[in-house]
C-alpha cells in the first residue's frame, strides 16, 4: 500500500506550503515595522524586545491591551480587499494603550483563517506593519492559523496585543482630573472599528444596499466608506501629554462618547459636552436616517465623529488643539469638567442638521 501520510494534513485542509509562502511574502512588511530594540526577525517561537531602555525610567509601568476589529472583517472579505483591516487592528490596540500615557513598544498579531491564501495574509500583515510605523511600535511576532471546517475558505478573523511603557509619575487617569478641565475632542476618520453589526444590519440587510453603491452624501461607494481605516492617535496623544497639562484621555470605541469618557472620570466630578461644537461625518447621519436609529442608540454604539478625547487644564486648551493639529489631527474644545458630580458624562445641544 502506498504511504499517504505525507499528504494527510493537506487532505484535512491545512497547507504547510501555503503557510511558508505567506511568511515569505510578509517578511518585507514586518521588516518595515521595526524598532532598534527588536531582536531578530520573524520565524522564531517568540518575539524578542530589548528592555534595557527601561533602565532610564525611575519607575516604568508596563501597559498592555488586546483587541480585534469586530465584524468589520466581513466588509473586507466581501470586497476582497485586505490591506487596510490590519491598520484597524493596530488602531484599536495602540489607541487603547496611549490613553494612560503609555508609549506603544511592540505588538503581536493572530490571524485565524479557513484557508491560507499567502497573498491575502501578506496583505493583512501589510496593513498591520504600516500602522505600526504610524504608531511608532514594532511588530515583533504573530501567528497565522488555518482552521478548515471551523471557518469558510475565504473567512478569517484577526486579533492582537500590544505592550507599552509609561513613567509612573506621568500616568494619566481619573486621579489627575480637575474641575474646569477642558474636554478636547479629536476627530474620527469615520466609523473606526466599532458598531459594524448595527451598520451592516441597517445599510446592507434592512436597506439592501450593495457595497459598490455610490452614495452621494459620502462622495464614494459604501464599501470604500466602510473600509476607511481607524485613525491612529498614538504619536499625537503622546506629544499632547508631553507638551501640555493633559490629565486623562479616552479612546471612543464601543459604548460611544459618554460611556468611554466616564471610564476616566473621578466619581466626584461630571463632564458636560456640547454637541453643537461639531458635525459628525455623513456616514453617521446616513445610518441614523436610513435605519431610523434613535439618537441615543446611535451615540451608545458609534463614535459619532469623535475618536479620542483628552481632559486638559484650561490654560492649555488652545495649545492642545495646536499640538494635535501639528500631528494632523483636527481637534476642538467640546466641553468641560464640572464639580459636585458623580462621574457622569452628559451631552447637550444637537448636531447641526440633526
Amino acid at each position: 500500500m502506498t504511504d499517504q501520510s505525507g499528504n494527510a494534513y493537506a487532505a484535512a485542509g491545512v497547507s504547510i506550503e501555503a503557510g511558508d509562502k505567506a511568511v515569505e511574502l510578509m517578511k518585507g512588511w514586518v521588516e518595515k515595522a521595526r524598532r532598534p530594540e527588536m531582536i531578530g526577525g520573524i520565524g522564531g517561537f517568540a518575539g524578542l524586545f530589548d528592555a534595557s531602555a527601561l533602565k532610564a525610567y525611575d519607575r516604568p509601568l508596563l501597559a498592555s491591551s488586546a483587541d480585534g476589529v469586530g465584524t468589520k472583517v466581513a466588509i473586507a472579505q466581501a470586497l476582497d480587499r485586505h490591506d487596510t483591516i490590519g491598520f484597524d487592528l493596530v488602531g484599536m490596540l495602540v489607541d487603547d494603550l496611549v490613553v494612560c500615557g503609555a508609549e506603544p513598544l511592540f505588538l503581536t498579531d493572530y490571524i485565524a483563517t479557513g484557508r491560507v491564501v499567502p497573498e491575502r495574509i501578506a496583505a493583512i500583515v501589510k496593513g498591520i506593519a504600516e500602522a505600526c510605523v504610524a504608531a511608532g511600535c514594532a511588530l515583533i511576532g504573530g501567528e497565522t492559523a488555518e482552521h478548515p471546517g471551523l471557518l469558510g475558505p475565504d473567512e478569517y478573523d484577526l486579533a492582537g496585543s500590544t505592550t507599552g511603557v509609561v513613567e509612573a509619575d506621568r500616568l494619566l487617569g481619573p486621579g489627575r482630573v480637575r474641575p474646569g478641565d477642558v474636554v478636547v475632542a479629536m476627530e474620527a476618520s469615520g466609523l473606526h472599528s466599532n458598531g459594524y453589526s448595527l451598520v451592516r444590519h441597517v445599510l446592507l440587510e434592512q436597506a439592501g444596499w450593495s457595497l459598490d453603491r455610490h452614495v452621494d452624501e459620502l462622495g464614494r461607494t459604501l464599501g470604500e466608506e466602510l473600509l476607511e481605516p481607524t485613525r491612529i492617535y498614538a504619536k499625537a496623544c503622546l506629544a499632547l501629554a508631553a507638551e501640555t497639562a493633559t490629565h486623562a484621555m479616552s479612546h471612543i470605541t464601543g459604548g460611544g462618547l459618554a460611556a468611554n469618557l466616564a471610564r476616566v472620570m473621578p466619581v466626584e466630578l461630571d463632564a458636560r459636552i456640547d454637541r453643537t461644537t461639531w458635525t459628525p461625518q455623513p456616514v453617521f447621519d446616513l445610518v441614523r436616517r436610513v435605519g431610523h436609529v434613535p439618537d441615543a442608540d446611535l451615540e451608545q454604539t458609534l463614535n459619532c465623529g469623535v475618536g479620542m478625547v483628552a481632559l486638559v487644564a484650561p490654560e492649555d486648551a488652545d495649545r492642545a488643539v495646536a499640538v494635535l493639529a501639528g500631528h494632523g489631527v483636527r481637534a476642538w474644545a467640546a466641553g468641560e469638567v464640572v464639580g459636585d458630580g458623580s462621574g457622569e458624562v452628559r451631552l447637550t445641544g444637537a448636531h447641526a442638521g440633526w
